[in-house]
C-alpha cells in the first residue's frame, strides 16, 4: 500500500472512530465545547461527529477522496479550538493528563498535513 493510501486509511478509520464516539459516549466531547460558544455543547459535540462521519465517508469513497482530503482540513481546523480547550483545562489535572492534552496541540498540524497530502494527490485510482 503506498504512503498516500495508507494516509488516506489512517484519516478514514480515526474520523469514522470519532464520529462514532461522538455519539456512543459524548460527554467527553461535551467538557472539551469552549463555553464561549452560545447553545449546548451536546449540539456541538453530535454536530461534529456528523461532520467527522461524512469526512470519512468522502476520504473512504475514491470519487471524492480529495474532496475528503480538503473537508478533512477544514474540519481539523475547525475543531482545534475544542483542543485548546482541553489542554487548557488540564492545567490542574495530573502531568500525564497535562501531557496528553497538550500534546494533542501539535498532532493537530499532523493531521491537517496529512489532509492536505490527501487533498492533493488523492485522485482516484485508475482502474
Amino acid at each position: 500500500m503506498s504512503h498516500p493510501a495508507r494516509t488516506r486509511r489512517f484519516l478514514t478509520v480515526l474520523l469514522a472512530g470519532a464520529g462514532v464516539m461522538h455519539f456512543a459516549r459524548p460527554a467527553p466531547f461535551d467538557s472539551i465545547v469552549p463555553p464561549v460558544l452560545p447553545g449546548r455543547a451536546r449540539s456541538y459535540t453530535y454536530a461534529s461527529g456528523v461532520a467527522e462521519l461524512a469526512v470519512a465517508g468522502l476520504l473512504a469513497a475514491p470519487a471524492t477522496r480529495r474532496l475528503g482530503g480538503a473537508a478533512s482540513v477544514a474540519l481539523f481546523v475547525a475543531v482545534f479550538p475544542a483542543n485548546v480547550q482541553m489542554a487548557w483545562d488540564s492545567r490542574h489535572a495530573s502531568a500525564v493528563q497535562r501531557a496528553i492534552a497538550v500534546g494533542r496541540l501539535p498532532l493537530q498540524g499532523v493531521l491537517v498535513a496529512q489532509g492536505l497530502s490527501v487533498a492533493r494527490d488523492g485522485a482516484p485510482a485508475s482502474r
